[in-house]
Order: C-alpha cells, then structure tokens, then sequence
C-alpha cells in the first residue's frame, strides 16, 4: 500500500492559498485603479475647467488695456477645451455709492420708486454715515465713519438707513458701485444710469443716447448735452471692470463666475483680481 507524503499536502494548501492571496490583490488593484482613473478624469476636467476660466479673465483684460469701450461689451473665445464667453462692463460707469454727492444718491432712489422727501432724507443719511466727523460742529462725536469692503456690504449699509426699502436696494445693485468715483463715466454708464442723474428727463436722455451711439462722440460735447448734470460725469480711463464668464466645456459641466478686476498704471501686474465669485452656469446666462 501506497503511503502519500504529508508534505505534497501541505504544499498543496499553501500553493492554493497563494492563488487566493493573488486573485485578491489583483481585484482589489484594479478596482483601486479604476478609482484613481475616475480621480485622474476629474482632476483633469477640473484644471481644463480653471484654464477656460482664466483664459477669460485675460481676454477681460486685454479688453480693457486695448481701450475698448466696455458698454455691452460680449466676447467669445474658442479654445480646445470649449468656448469661454466674456462680458465686461465699465464699474466706472456705475454711481459709487460710497463716494457719490447726496444730490446723485437721491436722484437714483427716486429713479427706482423712492418718494422724493424719502430719497433726499436717506440720500442725507447715508452720506452722513459714510462721512462719521467730516465737516459736523456738534460737541457728540459721531460714530466712525463707515468704510465698506465689497458692494454687498456697501448696500447692506444702506438698507440700515432708517427708511430705505429692500425693494430700492434690490433695484439700484446692477447700478452700483464700490470702484468709481465721485463722478460717473458717460461714455460707459448704463442708460438707467444716466436716467437716474439729477435734471435728466426723458428727452435729454433719448438724445444723449442718440449721439452716444456715434462712433465719433466726443465726450465732452456728450456731457454737455446733459445739462445741469454734466458736473456729475467725467469721461476717464477705465480702470475697473466687472466681468462675467461662462465656460462651456466640451467634456464635463459648464461653468461660470463674476470678477472685478483692475489695471492701474505703472502697477507690477497686467491686471489684478479684485473679486471672484464662483456661479452656477446658468444664472448667468
């Protein structure tokens, strides 16, 4: 009688358990290998994503360093990944409300439904606000001047100005500003704008309009035609710009954001990114 050796049965075990040992491994190196593609995949549309979105803010740049009037401006450039569109507009255009006169504040509440008694005491205030000590002669000290940091905080100050309405804060936002200036920009400022500056009726701004649509326009005859508001703009360099980006990308999701960025004179940098906000695609369309 034949008698098997123990060890071929030992062998045997260790042999198949080494099999089993290496199936294992090899499922789970492949399942970790399809993971690390599907991050690899993400990882690479996330940077092509970034690269559109920067592209664009370039193209906002040169714009704005080429001189062209930032009035409903729109661009579309088309790169590899997708086509990256561009809106700017000139925030020089917009009245600053952190440095606009009462006069000009006023006249934009009662641009958008404020009565002209509610405009003039809030226009008041928030001049006042903005101003903390300036030019009072009261023994009380006033409160420190209030300094805003974004547009969002700027407007949240007004709204705690004792009878301004949430529904006049909502309407004067695309109007407004942080990034200007005394003064507004006539030859980039929206008609609504415009319309809200004081002494401008209906007929001088059709007609201001009229001859800003002229390739030609010179600006100072343009600011003339609006008569007792012409002390209220001045034609400048366009210094800052919002910008509006949509990135249609051609693998992935599109996306979107909205900017502010300047070009000062004599500065380190082409351009600086003031404010960036990322937006859903679709708000922004």
């Amino acid at each position: 009688m034949t008698r098997t050796d123990p060890r071929r049965g030992a062998v045997l075990v260790t042999v198949l358990w080494s099999i089993s040992l290496l199936a294992a491994l090899a499922m789970a190196a492949s399942v970790a290998f399809r993971s690390f593609t599907g991050v690899m995949g993400v990882d690479r549309l996330r940077v092509e994503r970034d690269a559109l979105i920067t592209a664009g803010l370039e193209v906002a740049a040169g714009a704005m360093l080429s001189g062209t009037t930032l009035r409903d401006l729109e661009l579309t450039t088309n790169l590899s990944t997708g086509p990256i569109r561009v809106r700017l507009s000139d925030e020089g255009g917009r009245i600053d409300i952190t440095r606009a006169p009462a006069e000009v504040l006023a006249g934009l509440l009662r641009s958008v439904g404020a009565p002209p008694a509610n405009a003039e005491g809030a226009a008041k205030a928030i001049v006042e606000q903005r101003g903390g000590n300036a030019g009072r002669r009261s023994p009380v000290p006033a409160p420190a001047p209030v300094v805003a940091t974004t547009h969002e905080q700027a407007l949240a100050d007004i709204g705690r100005v004792a009878g301004v309405r949430p529904q006049w804060l909502a309407a004067i936002e695309p109007l407004t500003t942080i990034y200007g200036s005394e003064t507004v920009n006539p030859l980039t400022a929206p008609r609504r704008v415009i319309a809200a500056l004081p002494g401008v009726d209906a007929a001088r701004l059709e007609a201001f309009l009229a001859e800003r649509r002229n390739p030609s326009v010179d600006a100072n005859r343009l600011a003339q035609m609006l008569g007792p508001a012409q002390r209220f703009v001045v034609a400048k360099p366009q210094r800052v710009a919002a910008v509006d980006l949509i990135a249609t990308m051609r693998e992935g999701p599109s996306a979107a954001a909205r900017a502010v960025i300047a070009a000062l004179p004599q500065d380190s940098e082409p351009y600086r990114v003031l404010v960036f906000t990322p937006m859903p695609a679709a708000g922004l369309r």
